[in-house]
């Protein structure tokens, strides 16, 4: 077979442990999974709802167009309805974004760390990766705009990113886009979005209306807790979504997650809910992380990497043990750290025991 060279030095995306797979090789009766960025609080009982009625009518394809959920959303931020696109989560769109505009002779730039998938389809499809290092976790926007050439197609920003949870500010985020050429489709990748309460964040959705070059993607994933049913989407002028919407694999997202995403979408006071919940227990990890003479990157997701005394894999490994599932650093380029989910009261109470047995 004539697989594509660079396979050959790459690796599968590599998820978390499972809560089965840990509760056999540990003999443990609980498992807390804090390792992948999902909703402990779940999705809303609206969507749970849907989700239990079922659907009828499995021998007839899915909306390829999205039509209601399209609707919905379009209303709900404010944009035409030629200006989104839909995917399997927002991966997919991720995937088509490369699959558009990467290739041979092309070049793209993302931060390191960010979420691997950036870098990993980019090469995929041929194209050359310039990864700027994250300063105090943060975006070195300076140096993006350093690496931007003739060659460059997508810059790719992740806002909160994932694993530091940092924001980029909104002076720097208007400053760097008038620099950007208009050739360079820039990706703001806010998978995170709803858990934002820094009063400086701006609307993302109106920036494409003044930079056409600008794309925001979302997802049903996290605070609407449908990870499973794979919703993501994509906001951005229709002449950047419609030849994108070309790339798509029709029918990409299925009958029953679209109807389910639509119901989440509408109930605005369990986001809410999520959103106060997350803050208010993420706060318990600033005080420890201070008590404890630990660093913590200040984040505005649902999530936060926090120090680990010693090896952030023996200290992974050591959390495993007690029934604690969290994202090692040394696999996510952050050595030194565990990524930590937010969980609910009762789960964080567990994990601060769980990790004070490492301090």
């Amino acid at each position: 077979m004539h697989w594509k060279n660079v396979l050959k030095d790459m690796k599968p995306y590599t998820p978390g442990k499972s809560i089965e797979e840990v509760k056999k090789a540990y003999q443990l009766e609980e498992i807390i999974k804090l390792a992948s960025n999902e909703n402990p609080y779940g999705a809303s009982p609206k969507a749970q709802a849907k989700l239990l009625a079922g659907l009828n009518g499995l021998e007839i394809y899915p909306d390829g167009y999205a039509g209601s959920l399209r609707t919905q959303i379009a209303r709900k931020i404010g944009v035409g309805e030629d200006e989104l696109l839909f995917g399997s989560g927002s991966d997919e769109i991720i995937v088509i974004i490369a699959r558009a505009l990467l290739g041979e002779g092309t070049n793209t730039i993302c931060a390191t760390p960010t979420f691997p998938q950036y870098k990993h389809h980019a090469l995929i499809e041929g194209a050359e990766v310039k990864e700027i290092p994250l300063v105090d976790g943060a975006h070195d926007l300076d140096g993006f705009l350093a690496a931007i050439d003739d060659n460059t197609s997508v810059v790719w920003l992740c806002s909160p990113n994932n694993p530091t949870g940092n924001l980029i500010e909104n002076d720097r985020l208007m400053s760097f886009l008038e620099q950007v050429p208009a050739h360079v489709l820039v990706v703001l990748d806010e998978a995170y979005y709803e858990y934002i309460t820094n009063d400086q964040y701006i609307d993302t959705t109106k920036l494409f209306q003044q930079y056409k070059n600008v794309i925001i993607l979302r997802t049903f994933s996290k605070a609407y807790g449908l990870a499973a049913l794979r919703v993501g989407y994509a906001i951005g002028d229709a002449s950047v979504i419609t030849p994108l919407n070309t790339a798509r694999s029709p029918f990409n997202v299925t009958s029953l997650s679209l109807a389910v995403a639509e119901e989440a979408l509408a109930d605005d006071a369990f986001i809410e809910e999520c959103r106060e919940l997350n803050r208010a227990q993420m706060e318990r990890f600033y005080t420890y992380a201070k008590e404890h003479n630990l660093h913590i990157y200040p984040s505005e997701a649902n999530f936060v990497l926090l120090q680990v005394p010693g090896s952030a894999t023996d200290a992974t490994e050591a959390l495993l043990k007690k029934g604690y599932i969290v994202r090692s650093g040394d696999a996510l380029g952050t050595p030194g750290y565990v990524r930590v989910t937010i969980g609910t009261e009762k789960q964080n109470d567990g994990f601060f025991a769980a990790f004070d047995t490492l301090l």
